[in-house]
């Protein structure tokens, strides 16, 4: 009758690491079509665990079938999902976020550049002045190299006045996402994944869902200027970034790539 009470600290464990893996399921999952077919999963789940508990053994046969044989039909619907998912438990960006590689600099080339942070924001603020659109993607951790081929390869040091020749809207080059790695432009006119996710309002257009598809795949993050009224976003991790004023956007950019 107290068996429930013998409870260790495996069983303890065990529901700590059930939990954190539904957590992350739910983080990306949230604001896509793919919800919905998540929590149904899981309610079909919550059911035939429930007919296994009162031994009703047709219906719960019923369902352990049903769910058995749809494992194939799950990978195929959320296989961008569980892409995103094999990157998040395969990247080294936790330990950036804890500032472990922060400390370790001299593990990086030495050619490496950091980021100029404010010499990528001022030719923001002077685009954004100008309503001129722009839509800059900055890697991280995950490699975009299977990006480049959708646009031209480029492999210059980034400064204000190329940025701003890039997305000048006569140039052949403003069309598109353009890659930051390390300090330097290593590609212009990208194609990026568009994201389906429902949050996205509808006043924004392509430019914007392009940026938060690139931000759901991958840990990148974008700097958007919208064209219509020179706002500028940042994004990460498919959703926008709050931010009050040009320091503090700066200081968020900053923690987040450097």
């Amino acid at each position: 009758m107290l068996d429930f009470l013998d409870f260790s600290f495996l069983d303890a464990l065990d529901i700590l690491l059930v939990a954190i893996l539904i957590y992350y399921t739910y983080k990306l999952l949230k604001g896509t079509v793919a919800i919905n077919i998540f929590l149904g999963i899981a309610f079909i789940f919550l059911i035939w665990k429930i007919t296994q508990i009162l031994k009703m053994e047709m219906l719960s046969n019923i369902l352990g079938y049903l769910l058995s044989g749809g494992v194939i039909a799950l990978i195929i619907v959320f296989q961008q999902e569980i892409r995103k998912f094999l990157l998040m438990i395969g990247t080294t960006n936790m330990a950036s976020r804890t500032n472990f590689l922060k400390q370790l600099k001299f593990l990086k080339s030495e050619i490496a550049l950091e980021t100029n942070v404010e010499t990528l924001l001022n030719a923001c603020k002077k685009m954004s002045k100008t309503n001129t659109g722009a839509l800059i993607v900055l890697e991280r951790t995950n490699s975009l190299d299977f990006l480049i081929t959708t646009g031209d390869p480029m492999n210059a040091e980034m400064n204000q006045v190329l940025l701003e020749s890039i997305f000048y809207k006569n140039s052949p080059l403003h069309d598109g996402a353009t890659i930051i790695r390390d300090n330097f432009v290593v590609a212009t006119r990208i194609v990026l994944p568009v994201s389906d996710s429902i949050n996205i309002p509808s006043r924004f257009g392509l430019r914007h869902k392009a940026a938060f598809g690139i931000s759901e795949k991958t840990d990148a993050v974008c700097l958007l200027v919208s064209e219509e009224t020179g706002e500028i976003s940042y994004i990460k991790d498919g959703s926008f970034v709050l931010y009050e004023n040009y320091d503090e956007l700066l200081v968020k950019l900053r923690n987040d790539i450097q």
